[in-house]
């Protein structure tokens, strides 16, 4: 056991040698390529095994390392943005709709963008927006639009509407209460066509518990109608 730890140490402390490196003058071996040590010393008075030096990164061995991280990070992050739209969104090609798909023509885009760049300070301050105004307008896409860009930011996000949420909530199997609990753990919710649920008791009692639940969570939500200022103050 004694000696394959002893193998293990003198492994981790030995560097392995290409052909075209080479020893340098301070003792220490330098890569052939980039002619910087792979070598360095202890403290001086310090050895490892009888050993007075220890393995280190050349620059062309730091270069392709931290390449490789971040790749690697990279891809983690488009997983993690991945996952985050496929359950944020409950129309797939909302996926789509983001500011560089955007073609200028709404004057609220920049208000939309601001919304995304001062997400910290909305999200303290639980300050949400209402988009309102008839077919067409372009209300959902720029909802859409903040929704995207925060997920690349890695913040979760779900954009639904009522017509689903009451789909789900019959369907479902879990609680009323934990899916709206669920609903509502996002850091952000984006609730689309809002006030088209008007036509049933239901649909308005589900209304009042899913936005008093999201008020009393303290987090921000966004809403797109089509109906007026005046309609939703006197429904």
């Amino acid at each position: 056991m004694k000696n394959e730890i002893e193998a293990m140490i003198m492994d981790i402390t030995t560097t392995t040698a290409e052909a075209e490196d080479y020893t340098g003058e301070d003792g220490l071996l330098y890569c052939g390529k980039c002619h910087t040590p792979k070598e360095a010393y202890f403290a001086e008075g310090k050895t490892c095994f009888g050993r007075d030096r220890h393995p280190t990164d050349c620059d062309c061995q730091r270069a392709a390392r931290e390449k490789q991280q971040a790749a690697e990070s990279r891809q983690k992050h488009l997983e993690e943005v991945e996952d985050l739209k496929r359950r944020g969104f409950t129309d797939p090609a909302m996926r789509n709709w983001t500011f560089e798909h955007d073609n200028g023509r709404n004057p609220q885009t920049e208000t939309a963008r601001f919304y995304v760049e001062s997400w910290e300070t909305m999200q303290a301050e639980n300050i949400g927006y209402l988009f309102w105004g008839g077919v067409g307008t372009g209300k959902s896409y720029l909802a859409a639009c903040i929704a995207n860009a925060l997920m690349e930011k890695e913040v979760a996000v779900r954009m639904t509407n009522f017509a689903t949420i009451l789909n789900d909530l019959s369907a479902s199997f879990e609680g009323r209460n934990e899916y709206i609990s669920r609903l509502c753990s996002y850091p952000l919710l984006i609730l689309d066509d809002f006030g088209m649920e008007r036509g049933t008791e239901y649909g308005l009692e589900q209304v009042y518990s899913v936005i008093d639940s999201r008020y009393r969570s303290g987090k921000p939500l966004i809403a797109t109608t089509n109906l007026t200022l005046e309609e939703l103050q006197h429904p």
